[in-house]
């Protein structure tokens, strides 16, 4: 096996670490504590080619592979989880989405405005009694012949007042249950379509989180995605991708606040020698580094897989998974070195301990991760 990354590869990581540094970082902290969406950050991640990663440059993407992907989300998330959530789902879901499954029309309509940055996109399925359950969607899509009628609301979508293009799952045929769901692209100023209030969240508070409303909003039948029925699938196949993408944010989480603890510790002293020098420290950060390292290989093995063609669904899974409890078990302990001090903003470390709690429940908690990948191996 090659562990070693190509030229181009290695050029992605270098041009999102110094995007990281020199873009998000300053006013990160003000962000998070305003709810602050990071509206000028995006828009200059579209136009450096963040937002359409994986899509071919025939749709206005930059034709990159899942690889590159994982190395630039660890980087931005890093730094700004809040920012980095956007280039995920735009990625993961809604292009990938719509690349895969769309249809030509759909493709020159709706994706290439998404791939090449210019707009950004949601991915709609979560309801008030429909979050893990993804079955059980309560929103309708009544086939009124030349379009569908559209109702019902959604609940925790990123991206949701910012978006332009929403791809929405609703159920046309409910004695069919999941064979009946559709996968619907929804147009931002649709009549009857209204966005809710953004959500006050402990953790990725720039995030753009927002209920939404469908009140008899006609949706044309151009816009369904796929066959009649194809939505649940839809859903499923594009959620394998998005957990790539979650798990990469994770293990930047965790690697970001390792990386400001193992430089505090060599900073900090106590009983006159720096804490990097007490074995106490020197064991949390062993541990840190160890289960780290083990959370990028899978997130890697999971892009590889994908970009072979293979099936990756148990591999994303796995990544998604063990990444999100390292993240959240190594933002702990980066507070715990940082004593006091990992207890305010200015250190940074309290903000991505908030961060990544979400990263355990968002595409699918840590329950459902775990029935994912034992269903898989009982196979």
């Amino acid at each position: 096996m090659h562990f070693e990354f190509s030229e181009e590869q290695l050029m992605i990581r270098q041009a999102a670490r110094d995007f990281a540094q020199n873009e998000l970082k300053p006013g990160v902290i003000e962000r998070d504590e305003h709810q602050k969406f990071p509206a000028e950050q995006v828009k200059m991640l579209g136009e450096l080619g963040f937002l359409g990663m994986m899509v071919s440059p025939q749709y206005g993407g930059s034709g990159m592979d899942a690889i590159s992907y994982v190395l630039a989300m660890e980087e931005l998330s890093k730094v700004d989880a809040s920012a980095s959530v956007v280039v995920s789902v735009n990625n993961s879901l809604v292009c990938y989405g719509l690349e895969k499954y769309g249809n030509e029309f759909q493709k020159q309509k709706y994706l290439v405005p998404l791939a090449s940055g210019t707009q950004i996109g949601a991915f709609c399925l979560s309801e008030p009694e429909a979050g893990s359950d993804a079955t059980s969607q309560r929103t309708t899509a009544v086939d009124m012949g030349d379009h569908y009628l559209l109702n019902g609301v959604k609940n925790w979508i990123t991206n949701g007042s910012t978006a332009s293009t929403y791809l929405v799952m609703a159920q046309t045929h409910p004695e069919q249950r999941s064979r009946g769901i559709n996968a619907l692209i929804v147009e931002k100023g649709m009549p009857g379509f209204e966005v809710g209030a953004k959500e006050n969240k402990m953790g990725i508070r720039g995030s753009d989180t927002h209920s939404l409303m469908f009140t008899d909003v006609k949706v044309p039948k151009e816009n369904r995605i796929g066959d009649d029925g194809f939505g649940f699938k839809f859903a499923m196949n594009t959620l394998e991708g998005g957990r790539i993408g979650i798990a990469a944010q994770a293990l930047g989480i965790a690697s970001g606040a390792y990386e400001l603890a193992l430089n505090y510790s060599k900073e900090r002293k106590a009983f006159g020698k720096t804490i990097a020098d007490l074995q106490a420290t020197q064991f949390k950060l062993a541990d840190m580094a160890t289960e780290i390292e083990a959370a990028r290989l899978l997130c890697l093995r999971a892009a590889w897989l994908k970009d072979q063609g293979q099936p990756y669904a148990q591999a994303s899974s796995m990544a998604k998974l063990f990444a999100s409890e390292v993240a959240m078990r190594t933002t702990i302990e980066a507070v715990q070195i940082h004593g006091g001090y990992g207890f305010v903003k200015e250190y940074h470390v309290e903000r991505l301990m908030r961060d990544a709690k979400i990263t355990q429940i968002y595409e699918g908690t840590s329950e459902i991760q775990r029935i994912v990948i034992s269903r898989e191996v009982l196979k």
